[in-house]
Order: C-alpha cells, then structure tokens, then sequence
C-alpha cells in the first residue's frame, strides 16, 4: 500500500445499517516514531515503533433521528500483518482518549491494523457535558452509544476500511481493552458475537450500575460515622494487612496472592501507633480509620446486612478516601448527580443511608440494560469460535476483582466446558490494569493470538513482580480459580511455582 491509497477519493465509504456517514478523510502517516510502555499498552508489553507509516482514516456518522455525531479512528499501516485490532477506552471515555495513541501506536508498531471510537462523546473526559439533555432528561441515545451500539459500528467500520484500502477483509479481527475497554469486550462477547474472533477484555468494569453505585459507599460511612480519617492511616492499615496475609502463600514477597485466607479486621489495629510523614509525627490509629478501610474492603451492605456489591482486595491502595493535610479534594459526582438524580446540582454527600440505598437501586433498575455487561450467556461467542481472555489485579484499587470472579463463575455455571473457550487469570499485587508490586500481565494478546489461530491455550500467564526487596522475580499466573503456589527452590525462577 502506497500514498496514493489513502484517499477518500479512493476508499468506499462504509456501509452501516441504521448509520448514515457524514464524512471520511485520509491522510498518509510517514516516519511515526513511538516509544509504547507496557503499563500504557494494557494486554501487551513495550513496543518501540520506529519510522512507521500508515493511512490515518476518520469517519464520522450519524444514526438518524437521534441526533448523535460519533467518530470512528482507523489507522492502516503500510506493513500489514493481515489482522484488525480494535482498542476500548477508559473511565467515561469509549476511545479515542488520552491512552488511544498508546494503543493504536504498539498495534501499528507490530503490524495491526487498528481502530478506537469516541461513541459520540467527542473529547469529553466526564460525563458533565454530554449526559443531560436539559435538567431532569439524561441523554440516554448517548448513554446507549457509550454501552453497546457504538462497538459494533466500530467493528463494521474498521473492517470495511480494511477491505476497501487492502483489498481483502482481515484474516483475524481482534478486541484488546482494560477498565471500561474490559467492559466493552464483554459486551461485545455477550451482544456481537461475532464481531471479532477474540477478545482480551482486562480488569473489566462490567457491572456498571453496582460498580459505580458501590464507590461512593467508603465515603458515606466518614459522613454517617461523623470520622474523617487521614489517608496515611489507611496507607497503614494496608501495610498492616499485608503483614498478615502475605506469607499465607508459603513465601514473603510484600503481596497477598490468597484472599480467601485472608482475615485480617482492621480494627484490631486501632491505637497501634505509627509514624505519619505528612504529618510527620507518631499517631495511633483512630476507629475511624478501621470504619473506612472496613467498607472499602467489604463493599456496601444494607441495614439488613444485605451485600450489595464487592469492595477492593486488603492490599489495594484505599488512600484516596482519607484526607491529606494542605490537599483539597477535587473529586466531582457524575454518576448519582447526573445519571440517578439527574441534577447536575445533587450533592451525594449529604445522603442518608436510607436515600444512598435507594439510589443503588434505582441506578440498578434504570441502567442495568445499558450498561452492564454482566450476562453470562456467551453461547453464541463460543459456537462461534472465539476465544476470550481476562485479567485483573488482586490489587486493583479501582474495580474490585471480585466482581469478575462473580461473573466468570456465573458463565462457568452455564458452561463446564468454559476453559475451551473462556479464560481469567488473577495478578496477585497487580494494580488497576497495571501498576502495584504485582506482575502485569503483558503476553496476554499474544497468548489470545495463539489460541484463536493455533487452537494453543494458555496454561499460564508470565509475569514479573518487583520483591520486598527490590528485586525482579518471576512468577506465573494460573487459570482461576488455580492459584500459583510456591513448591520450594529458587524463589525468583518460575520452575519453583506450580498451578494448584
């Protein structure tokens, strides 16, 4: 492929059911230059793209008698591998946001073509100027562009771009996304299953409703318990559960790989005193301290005693629900000001604990079938031949990893025969996607590629962690619910690992 090609004079417009396009544009990409690190390439490791080119097509399109205005990026590399990658997004953003670069760029660097859309919400990092139409109204066209329709509009785009510039369809179409990407891909598996032929949908935040309803649990309990802790006591209350439960695995090395056996309470470390360096003083640990580390790590529970949803892992980073002395918050509602009480003026802090129940429910009720990507009916992705894989962090601070073993259990339920096709693996330490002491994950594309195109599954995921003491070891991460266990030997070498 040459120059000449990438001209909207040259490439057929798509053809999209229910979509009318506005506009398409072309221009050549020459010498792209990018250094790809693996902890923004989620689902790969590092990528060096020197002096590539590739044909940087948008197309922008309306579903009519919606008013919507969604943009499609596609980038097609000079030096083709013969397959699609398309990229998800993060928070509130579809795609083409600030990590878009970073994955289509290691996509193009190792021959992909690739493709990211905005789902109409253009450049927007919150929800603050797109999710309400007029005070009361939330723009639920939006709303669905943001949780399904835009996906598969973008598979159809980016593969008939593909066909038309390379005059072939791409042998293999792949998904790859972390966080809301995660997301995405389980509704692709779960509403377009034939969309692509494999998806790595990581960290994925499927249950939407509940998710988003949940974080605002930890914070509540300052307001009903009248506490206000400091986050370097919730940094220590973190420190002290990894205490405990790390060498439950049989080797300390600063993380917690068994959460099952994990029982550490964290008010059995109130009073514990302990140097504070933004106060820079000794201080006791306050009961309020342990009430907020509770419900981050429990996850809201009604007066019942009814568990609503999961909070994060024991090891997680829970800083961000304390206070740090001469730092404001900045923190701004969306989800209960905007989407539930669609008041941008709706304060959530001032909810009873009554009135915050009553919102989850009715977020449950109003926006499950948007945006959640929670049914466990993948019978029509498996019959079609894909194959799918996740990861997530035991360490994720952002979204909790028990929502995902609840629903590869409940797809397990309806399909014994779910290591055919559907595969999870946990990180023990692994921050959200990436970051933390844990091992991110960054062979998980290349372990889909080969099981979509060689049938070749993958027993174990590598990875390397950073140790107490500074160091790289290696480790393996195993099928859920098989966790590595240590066996003895040379702590630092795979071989001393097994799956059990």
């Amino acid at each position: 492929m040459s120059i000449t090609a990438c001209s909207p004079s040259v490439i057929q417009t798509p053809v999209v059911y229910g979509a009318e396009i506005l506009s398409l544009s072309a221009s050549w990409i020459s010498n792209f230059t990018l250094d790809v690190p693996a902890i923004f390439n989620y689902n790969h490791g590092n990528v060096d793209v020197q002096d590539t080119q590739f044909c940087n097509i948008t197309v922008t399109y309306t579903h009519p008698g919606y008013d919507d205005h969604i943009t499609v990026e596609t980038w097609l590399p000079q030096e083709w591998n013969g397959r699609l990658q398309a990229t998800g997004g993060g928070g509130w953003q579809a795609g083409r946001f600030v990590l878009s670069s970073f994955f289509m760029g290691g996509a193009i660097g190792e021959g992909y073509a690739t493709t990211t859309t905005d789902a109409g919400l253009g450049d927007a990092v919150i929800p603050n100027s797109w999710a309400l139409k007029s005070p009361g109204n939330v723009d639920l066209i939006a709303m669905h562009n943001l949780g399904s329709r835009s996906l598969n509009d973008q598979a159809l785009i980016g593969k008939s771009l593909v066909r038309s510039f390379y005059g072939r369809d791409p042998d293999y179409s792949y998904w790859s996304g972390c966080s809301q990407g995660g997301r995405q891909g389980l509704m692709l598996a779960q509403r377009y299953p034939t969309a692509y032929n494999g998806i790595a949908a990581s960290a994925p935040a499927q249950s939407w409703t509940r998710l988003t309803s949940a974080l605002y649990y930890p914070i509540l309990m300052k307001t009903w318990h009248n506490v206000d802790p400091l986050a370097c006591e919730l940094n220590f209350l973190t420190e002290e559960a990894v205490a405990k439960c790390d060498p439950i695995d049989g080797i300390a090395d600063g993380i917690i790989s068994n959460m099952t056996a994990c029982d550490y309470s964290p008010y059995s470390s109130i009073n514990k005193t302990f140097a504070c360096s933004s106060i820079n003083r000794t201080i006791p640990v306050s009961p309020g301290a342990a009430i907020v580390a509770d419900a981050a790590w429990s996850g809201p529970k009604s007066k019942q005693g009814d568990h609503l949803w999961y909070g994060v892992n024991p090891g997680s980073d829970i800083s961000q629900f304390g206070k740090v002395p001469g730092q404001n918050s900045t923190d701004t509602d969306s989800w209960f000001s905007l989407f539930i009480a669609k008041n941008a003026s709706f304060n959530p802090a001032t909810l009873s604990s009554e009135e915050y129940f009553e919102l989850f429910h009715q977020a449950i009720q109003q926006y499950s079938d948007i945006m959640d990507a929670a049914d466990p009916d993948l019978t029509e992705f498996r019959d079609a031949g894909g194959k799918l894989i996740t990861y997530h962090g035991m360490a994720d601070e952002a979204i909790p990893t028990k929502g995902t073993e609840l629903y590869y259990e409940s797809v397990q339920d309806i399909f014994p025969d779910i290591l055919d096709f559907y595969r999870f693996f946990e990180s023990p330490g692994l921050a959200h996607c990436s970051g933390g002491k844990g091992g991110q994950p960054t062979t998980v594309f290349d372990a889909l590629k080969l099981w979509v195109e060689n049938n070749t599954a993958p027993e174990v995921l590598p990875v390397a962690i950073t140790g107490s003491n500074g160091e790289q070891q290696a480790r393996i991460l195993c099928p859920y619910p098989t966790q590595a266990k240590y066996i003895g030997g040379n702590a630092l070498l795979v071989d001393s690992f097994r799956c059990v």
